[in-house]
């Protein structure tokens, strides 16, 4: 079945639910629509008794390559710019709280909220086209749904810093080596690959198995929410910055951006 648009699709095979973002024509950018629409069936399936392990896909060009940047720099600062962002933002927080197994189909573009939101799912299963990054700095913000965070958790300080100080993006086959994505596949295979991993997850004892992902989360996200908090802080405060709106801005009109610091 679709919602509304037929902006994100939604199906069951057996034991596993599929939710697929469909907006080709935005390279999947992740509007407020489609990321409620995309939690709100996510979340079905977690209350659904009969379904096991999820699967959260992208398109093969796509799996998301960012904000919607259209709507994002129509929002000014202040109280009511970080109340509608933050509302917004819960929207990963959610995903990354499901009770069940989530992987994340990527292939193409998973570039930020796009990466923070493969990085909420619990396993990645990637094209050899997938392509992760935290480019955020170069549109005057920084990442708001766990980019600092989650990405630093897995990939090491280093690295971390050099994504979301540059903007330097990882190829599939970089992914892998640094622990971001569990395997790299051909690009017509990669959904396939994912609902397969989902499947064997799925013909497993499902009190075990949901058991056994809150004790992994459990040794890698001790203190995830402090961050995630100092992050969105930051996040929110960048709104009421000049060079946010000149990001925004250039992004939309394909020019250089012009910093001034303010």
């Amino acid at each position: 079945m679709k919602t509304a648009a037929a902006e994100v699709l939604v199906e069951i095979e057996g034991k596993i639910g599929v939710v697929t973002i469909n907006r080709p024509q935005a390279l999947n950018a992740l509007s407020i629509a489609v990321m409620d629409a995309v939690s709100e069936a996510l979340g079905g399936f977690d209350r659904d008794p009969s379904i096991h392990a999820m699967v959260l896909a992208g398109l093969p060009k796509a799996f998301a390559a960012g904000a919607d940047i259209g709507e994002m720099k129509g929002i000014a600062g202040g109280a009511a710019a970080e109340k509608q962002l933050a509302r917004h933002l819960s929207n990963w927080d959610r995903i990354g709280n499901l009770k069940k197994p989530l992987v994340a189909a990527v292939s193409g573009f998973a570039l930020g909220g796009g990466c923070e939101l493969a990085m909420a799912c619990d396993m990645i299963v990637a094209s050899e086209t997938a392509v992760f990054g935290q480019p955020e700095v170069l549109i005057g913000v920084i990442p708001g749904a766990g980019g600092t965070q989650r990405l630093t958790k897995v990939v090491g300080k280093a690295l971390s810093m050099e994504m979301n100080l540059t903007g330097r993006k990882l190829t599939a086959r970089e992914a892998l080596s640094y622990g971001l994505v569990n395997k790299v596949v051909p690009v017509e295979s990669f959904l396939s690959e994912a609902k397969k991993l989902a499947h064997t997850i799925a013909a497993q004892p499902p009190l075990a198995v949901q058991a056994a992902k809150a004790s992994v989360l459990a040794a890698v996200d001790s203190k995830l929410s402090e961050g995630l908090s100092f992050e969105r802080q930051s996040f929110f405060r960048l709104f009421d910055t000049q060079d946010q709106k000149e990001g925004m801005t250039a992004f939309s009109e394909k020019r250089k951006p012009v910093w001034t610091g303010k």
